[in-house]
């Protein structure tokens, strides 16, 4: 059961690592990196999340391993904190309080007892230092950092910004046209500028820095695509450097291999760039990799590294330059114009991906199902370039049929196209159908399908409304084109409009009687058979913003929200306002399987959520200051199976799940359970199976159990367990409790060593089994003990007549003997 207060906002997906690199675990299986306020653990080989290490009351700003223990991670946050996690187990072990805001996280191997973290300067704006953090040692969990030590002073808020140098002797610092290295022995500083004139296009602002892993080598990226090389900057003025140059802009990011004789670089141009020692010659490339790369990171061993890119997507990539496998979460768009739609079939939610495209992504697995090219064309990076994109979806009742709009970014003429997809079971995709051009005179500003599942193909009605002043209903008809290889296609079949006024927003009832469409201040109600307008509901001052229809009982309703900050509900039976309150509504989103009504409001920079029934003039639940973020879209995505909920506050989340996408394009959620516990079973199962080290003895001898236990069933033996393979409640808590938090080992060796003995009360299953065989001879005893008296008296008869004497028959003997004489013989007589 879930308490009454357990319901919270949870962050599930989008937003961005907002330039904190990866982290690979030293064996190379997980890979972390920081998401939102928390930081996922994902493992490389199956690219499925399996820990989610939540704590962080703020962004996350800096990952990095434990030196001195390969299986901690620090994690450092806006809110002040450092986090030291057992990132396996999902625990944290310590939090330092350090109390001004966290930029950037580094941890050194030669600091036993400190990190390196980049904090505002106080007093000054957009000013920020470099400095040592003494991580206090204590029994609590929860310790207090403020003993700091300023390093730096004048550094770039960027952790991609500082870098430290060949065996920790030195840091370096970028920022503008500015380089500071420090040397920690000599406690020397050296400054190093370059000129900001902007000649022949070049422009030498520093973005990145690096240091090579063995040498005394640096190297920086700059905003005109430039990467320089800096050495002897032992020296004011005896440095050098070189200049390497294929980037068309700005690099982004820039990582050593291993041995330092390879420089990796990628940016806007979404290439990776391999330069063998350090030579513009020679250089290898991996093109195609969707989107710019923000970040590169290497493995410690230097088999893999990983990029990762603007859209929160995370490419894995072999040393040999080789592309091995991607990681794609929701992809972070430039605009969400599409809003959020929901997949009938596959439940995923629906809504721009990259340029042109559009992203299925699945809530449950915190992964992209399949990406849908609409537009086809490819799309340029080049600012200020006016592109075609995506910009209406819409799925029928089914998820059978799929219509989209897209329109090139001209104001004044747009290009239009919208084209209708048709679901095919044989490819399991989405094939284009029809293809229509210039729909509408003006932009496009809502569509939607009639919602008549149960009529099937045939009622299929799509209406889009635009800023032409009209609203269109395209319905299929049969393709008499006879080169097409299809049957069907979707033409016009009616064109309204009302009074010469824009068009805004459409929506149909629950069962496709009624089609409202909103005309700016009028909301129009259409009969969907005869097209004949029925009434009409307006509610001035404003324009309407978003309409929808009451469900179920609640299906007599029709509310609409305008931009003058009013809620409105009308009565369609009556033609009247039955209640309206005064509420800055954004998004207006209806439960589909209950009478719900989910209403999103901003005012004064708050978001608050409101939901409520069409029925009842109050809300049923309130949340005020749901996100510090505005919401732009929600969705409601009906739930598998109905989730058990003991207080009537939320039961209006019982069949669905609301989600919603800020204008940080963070998906959010408000939900009763945890990050943790949307993880699956074999998820969790997965990360103890992967940390586990695979031997030819364990590979064998699970063969062989295998085998044997399928030749037990083959025979129809009953499967009996050993209690020693049950699970023992006190070697589980041994095997799955962290090492750190355990008790003494004699204090656990006579627990582990009863837990394996057997009780004397309990009895093998052999005994069991020579117990049941042995009062089934008792009773066959028992029963032919008259027959055996008769038989042994007729065999001494013949013995005395012999005149021989034989010894008597032991029991296993007279046993085997009985069941001779059982046996049937009859089948001799056909011979």
């Amino acid at each position: 059961m879930v308490s009454p207060g357990a319901l919270r906002v949870v962050r599930c997906g989008g937003g961005g690592q907002r330039g904190a690199r990866a982290v690979f675990s030293a064996d190379s299986k997980y890979l972390l990196y920081a998401s939102g306020d928390f930081v996922k653990v994902h493992s490389v080989n199956t690219e499925e999340t399996l820990r989610l290490l939540c704590g962080h009351g703020d962004l996350v700003t800096g990952i990095q391993l434990n030196p001195h223990n390969h299986m901690q991670l620090y994690s450092s946050s806006l809110d002040g904190t450092i986090k030291l996690w057992d990132f396996m187990d999902g625990i944290p072990i310590k939090t330092f309080t350090v109390g001004s805001k966290l930029l950037a996280l580094y941890a050194l191997a030669s600091a036993e007892d400190s990190v390196f973290v980049v904090i505002p300067k106080k007093g000054e704006r957009d000013t920020f230092q470099l400095v040592s953090v003494k991580l206090t040692k204590g029994a609590g969990q929860d310790l207090e950092g403020k003993e700091l030590s300023v390093v730096l002073d004048g550094v770039g808020a960027s952790p991609k910004q500082i870098a430290f140098g060949r065996e920790d002797s030195y840091v370096v610092s970028v920022k503008d046209v500015n380089l500071q290295v420090y040397f920690f022995k000599r406690k020397l500083l050296n400054r190093f500028s370059l000129s900001t004139a902007k000649t022949k296009g070049g422009d030498n602002r520093f973005t990145c820095v690096v240091c090579h892993p063995t040498e005394d080598c640096i190297a920086t990226g700059h905003a005109d695509g430039k990467i320089r090389l800096w050495r002897n900057f032992h020296h004011k003025k005896a440095y050098t450097y070189s200049a390497l140059h294929w980037h068309h802009d700005t690099v982004m990011d820039l990582a050593y291999s291993l041995e330092g004789t390879r420089l990796l670089s990628g940016g806007v141009e979404s290439v990776l760039v391999q330069w063998h020692n350090e030579s513009s010659c020679q250089k290898d490339f991996l093109p195609r990799l969707g989107s710019p790369i923000e970040c590169i990171s290497m493995s410690s061993d230097g088999v893999l590294c990983c990029t990762l890119h603007t859209d929160n997507r995370i490419t894995i990539i072999n040393s040999n330059l080789r592309f091995s496998k991607s990681i794609q979460g929701l992809i972070k768009s430039r605009d969400v114009k599409t809003g959020l739609v929901v997949d009938p079939r596959t439940k995923a939610l629906v809504l721009n991906g990259e340029p042109g495209h559009l992203q299925f992504y699945s809530l449950q697995s915190d992964q992209q199902l399949f990406s849908l090219d609409i537009v086809q064309r490819q799309y340029i990076h080049q600012a200020g370039l006016k592109q075609s994109d995506l910009v209406k979806v819409a799925f029928s009742a089914r998820g059978t049929w799929l219509a989209t709009v897209e329109e090139s970014e001209e104001v004044a003429d747009p290009e239009l196209q919208l084209k209708l997809w048709f679901y095919s079971e044989e490819t399991q995709s989405f094939a284009l159908n029809t293809r229509i051009n210039t729909p509408h005179d003006n932009h496009i500003t809502d569509m939607c399908f009639r919602d008549m599942d149960e009529l099937g193909d045939d009622s299929l009605i799509l209406v889009t409304t635009g800023r032409d002043c009209v609203f269109k209903v395209w319905v299929m008809v049969e393709d008499s084109d006879p080169e097409a290889h299809q049957s069907v296609s979707w033409s016009c079949d009616f064109v309204g409009s009302y009074h010469n006024y824009q068009a805004t927003n459409c929506c149909f009832s629950e069962d496709g009687s009624l089609l409202a469409v909103s005309f700016e201040g009028t909301v129009t109600v259409w009969d969907s058979l005869t097209w004949d307008l029925k009434c009409t509901f307006c509610h001035p001052p404003g324009n309407i913003r978003n309409i929808c229809f009451g469900r179920l009982t609640c299906s007599k309703y029709l509310i609409g929200a305008t931009d003058y900050g009013f809620l409105c509900c009308w009565n369609l039976l009556t033609c009247a306002l039955e209640w309206s309150a005064h509420l800055n509504v954004v998004v207006l989103q209806p439960d589909p399987l209950s009478e719900h009504i989910a209403a999103v409001s901003w005012l004064s920079k708050e978001s608050s959520l409101f939901v409520f029934k069409p029925s009842e003039p109050w809300p049923v639940y309130i949340q005020r200051n749901l996100c510090k973020e505005k919401i732009l879209l929600a969705a409601f995505i009906p739930r598998d199976e109905p989730e058990i909920i003991s207080s009537e506050k939320y039961l209006w989340l019982r069949k669905s799940q609301l989600f919603f996408l800020t204008d940080t394009q963070e998906l959010m959620t408000l939900s009763t359970k945890s990050l943790e516990e949307r993880l699956t079973p074999s998820s969790k199962q997965l990360a103890v199976e992967e940390s586990l080290p695979v031997t030819p003895f364990s590979v064998l001898l699970g063969k062989h159990r295998r085998q044997q236990a399928q030749e037990d069933i083959d025979l129809g033996k009953p499967v009996v367990h050993n209690k020693q393979e049950q699970a023992s409640p006190a070697v589980k808590e041994l095997l799955h409790t962290p090492a750190h938090v355990l008790p003494s080992a004699s204090f656990l060796c006579t627990i582990f060593i009863n837990s394996l003995l057997i009780s004397k009360e309990n009895k093998s299953a052999e005994e069991v089994a020579d117990e049941v065989e042995m009062e089934s001879e008792k009773a066959e005893d028992e029963s032919d003990e008259e027959d055996v008296t008769a038989m042994e008296q007729e065999d001494t008869s013949h013995m005395e007549l012999l005149g021989e004497m034989t010894c008597k028959l032991s029991k296993s003997q007279e046993k085997e003997l009985r069941k001779i004489r059982k046996m049937d013989y009859s089948w001799i007589s056909a011979f």
